[in-house]
């Protein structure tokens, strides 16, 4: 839902150029996904991303000094959950891979995941996950409007990841966005109707359960490429993300084509 009458401490302009970075972004994702066969590996999953940043004008976010991460989108494969580092090693049939980014467009950031099973061919099982952690991404969305509370989005989340028996990731958490990566609030995909921050027309942040077919406890690989976050048990895990404007009636996703 789009709304003329958006409020807060951002400009129109700026909120304009998240809404143009939002749609390259969405672009970007769909291609790199499509790019994504068995047999590319991850570090010219990497180069192809950073070629579309070129030629749609944008910048990664994940390159400036104060996050210095070794490439333009984390992909997370199987049982790493988020922050993967891109690497030599090629994408399999059946892999599930999730890729993650953060751009800059006329000096705003907008973050968005998408994750996919290569080769087109889900089991039974990644279905389920991919499917319905996307519904619970969509079941936080919902609630977005002025005055609503994080812990109403959280609580959202929350529900529909345990009525579809999904692990959920406690320890990971969205975010505001904007001018910086990383801003208040933060936006937990757990808690209580009517706590937390309450948000306003203007406000612009990440929603983005993630979630494995197993338990939501996850390992920090502090002694590896000191980025990548694996799910403790192993188990198949799945990340989905929109960057979310509060408009004067309701939410506008910005990270759509």
């Amino acid at each position: 839902m789009r709304s003329g009458l958006i409020t807060g401490d951002k400009t129109l302009a700026q909120i304009e150029a998240m809404r143009e970075g939002g749609k390259i972004l969405a672009r970007i994702l769909r291609e790199l996904t499509e790019f994504a066969r068995s047999g590319v590996t991850g570090l010219e999953a990497d180069e192809f991303a950073r070629q579309k940043l070129a030629e749609y004008g944008a910048e990664s976010a994940y390159l400036t000094p104060d996050v210095n991460f070794p490439g333009v989108v984390c992909i997370s494969k199987n049982d790493c959950v988020v922050h993967g580092v891109p690497n030599g090693e090629p994408f399999e049939e059946g892999d599930v891979v999730a890729f993650d980014m953060v751009i800059i467009y006329k000096g705003m950031m907008v973050d968005a995941c998408v994750t996919s099973c290569v080769g087109g061919n889900p089991c039974s099982a990644v279905k389920h996950l991919l499917n319905d952690t996307q519904k619970a991404l969509a079941a936080g969305i919902a609630t977005v409007k002025p005055g609503a509370k994080t812990g109403d989005i959280g609580a959202a989340v929350e529900k529909s990841l345990k009525k579809s028996k999904l692990g959920n990731i406690y320890q990971l958490v969205g975010h505001g966005i904007g001018e910086k990566m990383h801003m208040p609030p933060e936006v937990a995909n757990f808690g209580k109707k009517g706590h937390g921050t309450a948000v306003q027309a203007g406000d612009t942040f990440c929603i983005e359960p993630m979630t494995s077919l197993g338990k939501g406890d996850v390992n920090f690989d502090q002694d590896g490429d000191e980025w990548s976050v694996y799910m403790k048990d192993g188990s198949l895990s799945a990340h989905f993300e929109h960057t979310v404007l509060v408009t004067d009636d309701g939410v506008e996703v910005l990270t759509l084509e």
